[in-house]
């Protein structure tokens, strides 16, 4: 199973405070029109749903991809930590309520790997680097303890069901 450091949550958090604040239309123009400005925020969420299933028992070459962007973000935060603020780096205690996805689940996280990397290339530019940081932030938030990281288990839950039902009818 994957584990996060102070530092990796650190980055993924650093990710998600980006997001948020390049996001920020500004409290008159989302109480003019919300749906517009929140939609915007959907292609962040949707990768970042992503970039958590990917954490959840994924194997072959898609959990590797996501155990190396874990164990560099876990780095790179852990320097950012010791460097930065002269904190000593510590892992923290993964989710307690660890869900892992079933072999449909899994089918499922493979289908959205193509929609994930198809977006990814059409969109380009700005677009594809908010995809690109939403995966990445699913991928460090994803096996935290914390609030973010309970989402994964109603993630997991939902991935296995899909998967049951699409595949189960087959």
């Amino acid at each position: 199973m994957n584990y996060v450091t102070y530092g990796g949550v650190t980055i993924g958090l650093g990710i998600l405070i980006y997001e948020v604040v390049t996001w920020w239309p500004g409290r008159k123009a989302l109480l003019k029109d919300p749906l517009k400005h929140a939609s915007r925020l959907l292609p962040f969420l949707a990768s970042w749903a992503y970039g958590c299933l990917t954490t959840l028992g994924v194997a072959g070459l898609i959990g590797t991809a996501s155990s190396s962007v874990l164990g560099l973000s876990n780095w790179l935060g852990d320097v950012a930590l010791l460097w930065g603020v002269g904190e000593a780096r510590g892992q923290l205690a993964a989710r307690p309520t660890f869900t892992p996805l079933s072999g449909p689940g899994a089918c499922l996280v493979l289908l959205l790997t193509v929609a994930f990397v198809a977006a990814v290339k059409k969109t380009g530019g700005q677009q594809a680097g908010t995809l690109k940081r939403g995966a990445w932030c699913g991928i460090t938030l994803g096996t935290s303890a914390g609030v973010a990281g309970f989402a994964a288990v109603p993630l997991a839950l939902a991935a296995n069901w899909i998967g049951e039902n699409t595949y189960g009818r087959l």
